[in-house]
């Protein structure tokens, strides 16, 4: 495959934006512009969001390549409301947009200004280890960003990305909303795929066999606390996510990747992810990597029709992190 690719998750990208923009009102986000001349939208600080917004914000963070939904579900019966995603290029809309892979920080103390970024206008930068491992590399003159954030970028934030991504600052859109907010837990908590991916990585299975991939996790109720809104958001998937991809290649690879990808395979699981979280003292870095893992596992070898089923939803430990 050449650099380019002929998909722009920008372009598809700066199309939603387009969408959200114009449906602002009945959304409940903000629009602005900053002293740069970037777009700044705000789905859940000053702005109250919606469940709405947070729909249109997956689906931006996807690059357009994803369909987010929102049903209802009896796999998780006291929580039905439940999160779906689809995406027939599940590696470039999970990994080379949606993965909230690039962090942004600027100044010291209280101050200081940092911030998880997801979206499309990474595949321009590029600057995370991950893309060593992608062969996807974006062209577009726009780039857009969701940040895990309750403040948009200050100004040098702004430009060092612009200068990255290679646009003009007024060709940026950011669109912030922190995790306390619904919209924020909604385009969180619908990464149940993108987290099975990401793992899938990590297990050195080769990226270009997985050719489908669905998810779901219950949408987890917003919390006004940080930490335990994150807890709610990683529970969501921990516990009662479920992915199902579709791969080529040999059934027994299929079925060693089903096998190593569920949550309960952690030495850290069993436990709400606020408790393991103030367990490792607030060091992410000090949690088993493997947690971070959708709950139950369906692995489809397309070659032979074989499907490897593995792991379950823990209802009780759902309860005992959104109750």
């Amino acid at each position: 495959m050449s650099d380019a690719s002929p998909i722009s998750v920008n372009a598809a990208a700066a199309r939603l934006v387009e969408r959200l923009k114009a449906d602002a009102a009945e959304l409940k986000v903000g629009i602005a512009r900053g002293s740069l001349g970037e777009t700044l939208i705000d789905a859940g600080r000053n702005s109250s969001g919606s469940i709405a917004a947070g729909l249109r914000l997956a689906e931006i963070c996807m690059g357009g390549l994803g369909t987010v939904a929102l049903a209802a579900s009896a796999a998780t019966p006291r929580w039905p409301w439940t999160l779906t995603t689809q995406s027939s290029n599940p590696v470039t809309a999970c990994l080379a947009s949606q993965y909230a892979g690039w962090r942004l920080k600027h100044g010291e103390g209280k101050d200081a200004f940092l911030a998880l970024a997801s979206g499309p206008g990474r595949a321009l930068a590029r600057k995370e280890p991950l893309f060593e491992s992608l062969d996807y590399r974006d062209v577009a003159t726009t780039a857009t960003f969701v940040l895990e954030s309750p403040r948009p970028p200050p100004p040098p934030i702004v430009r060092k990305v612009a200068d990255d991504c290679g646009v003009a600052p007024e060709h940026l859109t950011f669109i912030y909303a922190p995790t306390q907010s619904l919209a924020g837990s909604v385009q969180i908590t619908a990464r149940a795929l993108e987290v099975a991916l990401h793992k899938a990585h990590e297990l050195k299975f080769p990226l270009d066999r997985i050719v489908e991939g669905l998810g779901a996790a219950p949408l987890a109720p917003p919390h006004p606390d940080l930490v335990t809104a994150m807890g709610r958001t990683n529970d969501a998937i921990i516990y009662a996510g479920r992915v199902h991809l579709f791969v080529t290649g040999a059934a027994a690879d299929a079925r060693s990747l089903a096998e190593q990808l569920p949550s309960e395979r952690s030495r850290d699981y069993g436990r709400p992810f606020v408790d393991v979280f103030k367990r490792a003292k607030g060091d992410f870095y000090a949690i088993d990597p493997m947690l971070f893992s959708p709950a139950e596992v369906i692995v489809t070898a397309l070659g032979t029709g074989e499907s490897f089923h593995t792991g379950h939803v823990d209802l009780s430990l759902l309860d005992a992190s959104f109750a």
